[in-house]
């Protein structure tokens, strides 16, 4: 049965919405978090495993240094302060897919909290959202239902167990209550997941591919009927793996809570699931508070101490993030504000930064992923770093461009090629005979046949009246295919003329 919605802008306008986020990052380390077992996306199922993976008795864990200091990287650009010393935890509870019976996390020693990030919006709008705690953990087991209509447990017949990505190492990343954001909460959500997606790649901490998991949210809202009344009850949507089902996720929780609490009911402290197909979210199970999950201190792991030098050494280290990327990256390319926010909601910066670095000048690279890339992408519904075509391509493009082989419409009809898989621009050049004629023998036939089958044109033209020039134009161009570059037609055709 179908959740009753109330209209989002009449719930935002009589509620209070507020949002926070926990964001999980699967850290690109070449082992797993306590165990030498070797981690990677598609390996087949159980083979990246060793007894500490599947919690066999016994076994002992160790942690991996490198996942220490990738959990430092990530709490140093989220400005948090990192932890004189910090420990691990066991969170009780049984899933199959945690063979230990629990998780090995952090609880009330974080390696690093207390922090910000600053999250830019579409039109320019930078919004601060604070960062309670970022902590290191280990990842669980893949679960596979077979059978049934959904792919969840509900209605299979049977169920596969993973434990590849068992112990794969994590930091999850917790955002205090998000307030103020009013009716663009589901934007700021969207942007914030995605500021935190650009961060992970600048740091080189994860490929942070959402598609794969790499990284995943727990989206948790909440309404109250003021800004000055206590939190509401918040449900948590789990595991939105895509930018966009974060921002509908945001939206279709304040709707349906909004109806619950205009019926006079009472939120459910809950996890749900989010329907990417229906765009909806559905019960999942009663939420449980950390008491429930019967912390305590992992005994076989010593606290860790990251030693002041190190972390001075690591934050020396640093790479540009990317806001201060894009900041320069502007001035570099001399776009306006406008062009650049539309460069940066587009996802296309790398992708002209790297056509920029084959050669192409900043306003050409533009032009081709704004324009003709941008169209092409929103038909075949995709992101542009999907099309079948890399910025080298589209460098090599422009340059056949700016050397006058290619006109701007010829080059159109050579990216259509490449994003056909026909080769690169110069092989479809080559295929499809598209080079401009450069040698005016061709061009002056075409011309005198123009010429001689327009008299009346010509006596025009004779007569100082340079209009109907474009004529004789088009009709050389038709006949070379529009491989002709038309301001040397035109020089041809004058001369002629006048000669």
């Amino acid at each position: 049965m179908s959740d009753t919605l109330v209209d989002y802008d009449d719930a935002v306008a009589r509620y209070d919405t507020v949002f926070g986020i926990e964001v999980h990052v699967e850290l690109g380390t070449r082992t797993k978090m306590f165990d030498a077992a070797e981690q990677g996306f598609g390996a087949d199922p159980n083979t990246q495993v060793t007894p500490v993976s599947l919690g066999l008795p016994g076994a002992l864990p160790a942690v991996n240094g490198t996942a220490v200091e990738y959990a430092i990287r990530i709490g140093l650009a989220l400005n948090c302060t990192i932890a004189e010393s910090c420990r691990f935890a066991r969170k009780n509870y049984f899933y199959p897919d945690v063979p230990k019976n629990f998780q090995t996390s952090q609880y009330d020693e974080p390696i690093a909290h207390d922090g910000w990030v600053d999250v830019e919006l579409e039109d320019g709008t930078v919004f601060r959202v604070d960062i309670e705690r970022a902590h290191m953990e280990e990842d669980a087991g893949k679960n596979t239902h077979v059978g049934g209509a959904t792919g969840r447990i509900h209605g299979a017949i049977y169920s596969l167990v993973d434990y590849n990505r068992a112990g794969v190492p994590l930091v999850e990343i917790v955002t205090r209550p998000v307030t103020g954001a009013g009716e663009r909460a589901p934007e700021v959500a969207r942007a914030y997941v995605q500021t935190l997606r650009d961060m992970f790649r600048a740091l080189e901490v994860s490929e942070a591919r959402m598609e794969r998991g790499n990284v995943r949210a727990d989206v948790n809202v909440s309404l109250r009927p003021s800004s000055d009344s206590p939190l509401g009850t918040r449900t948590e949507t789990k595991n939105v793996n895509s930018f966009r089902s974060i921002e509908r996720a945001v939206r279709y929780e304040i709707s349906r809570q909004a109806a619950v609490l205009d019926a006079g009911g009472q939120i459910v402290q809950e996890t749900r699931h989010w329907h990417e197909d229906t765009g909806h979210t559905t019960s999942g199970r009663i939420k449980s508070d950390a008491e429930d999950y019967r912390y305590f201190p992992e005994p076989d792991l010593v606290p860790i101490v990251p030693d002041r030098a190190w972390i001075e050494e690591i934050r020396a280290n640093l790479p540009e993030l990317p806001a201060a990327r894009r900041r320069r990256l502007q001035a570099d390319w001399g776009y306006a504000d406008p062009e650049m926010r539309d460069v940066v909601n587009a996802g296309a910066v790398e992708l002209i930064e790297l056509t920029v670095a084959a050669g192409s000048s900043p306003a050409a690279a533009r032009k081709w992923w704004m324009g003709e890339l941008a169209r092409t992408a929103k038909e075949r519904g995709v992101e542009l770093e999907e099309l079948p075509v890399t910025p080298q391509q589209i460098g090599a493009l422009q340059a056949l461009v700016d050397d006058g082989r290619l006109t701007d419409k010829l080059a159109r009809q050579v990216l259509e090629g490449v994003l056909a898989g026909e080769g690169d621009p110069e092989a479809v050049v080559a295929a499809r005979g598209l080079e401009v004629v450069s040698d005016d023998g061709p061009l002056l036939a075409a011309i005198d046949q123009a010429l001689a089958a327009q008299p009346d044109v010509v006596a025009k033209i004779q007569g100082g009246n340079l209009g109907p020039v474009g004529a004789i134009i088009g009709a050389v161009m038709k006949a070379t295919r529009g491989q002709a570059d038309a301001a040397r037609v035109r020089e041809l055709v004058l001369e002629r003329v006048q000669s």
